[in-house]
């Protein structure tokens, strides 16, 4: 089948999203700042410069869109234009952040992955609800974590 947009259309699409400061990201911040949590953004010192760093808990936080790291939670279909391309951008995608992850842990950080299905479409939870979540995380010590869709 063959995609419905052309690929200059499909260029400009890709290019618009945002790799910072998406929606999720900042609804994320926001409860965490409500709750006293004060963080730093986006360090390029520390591989894979996490959306969220948090000195003070040793812990970082990457939110991921379910698209770009290549999720699979059913949110995301793959273009149907350029599919080698877009498989192979993918899925060294999601070796980079399994490195990113690795490298974080044996530094000594504690890493939390927030997927954007967690905040968004049907199965979203309400931020609330996912701060309580996060802030646990926070205060259990645990070194590392996922918070994704729920199924229902």
């Amino acid at each position: 089948m063959v995609d419905r947009i052309t690929p200059q259309a499909r260029s400009r699409i890709m290019a618009a999203i945002r790799s910072k400061d998406t929606q999720p990201e900042l609804l994320l911040r926001k409860a965490l700042f409500a709750r006293g949590y004060r963080y730093g953004l986006h360090n390029k010192r520390l591989v894979g410069s996490p959306d969220i760093v948090l000195p003070k808990w040793g812990a970082v936080i990457f939110v991921h869109g379910c698209f770009w790291h290549a999720h699979g939670c059913g949110n995301v279909r793959l273009p149907k234009s350029n599919s080698t391309f877009w498989r192979h951008k993918l899925t060294r995608n999601m070796e980079r952040d399994q490195a990113a992850r690795k490298e974080l842990l044996k530094q000594g950080w504690r890493v939390l992955t927030v997927w954007d299905c967690a905040l968004r479409g049907k199965t979203q939870l309400q931020v609330g609800m996912l701060a309580d979540r996060v802030e646990a995380w926070l205060l259990g010590g645990k070194r590392s974590g996922v918070f994704q869709y729920l199924k229902r």
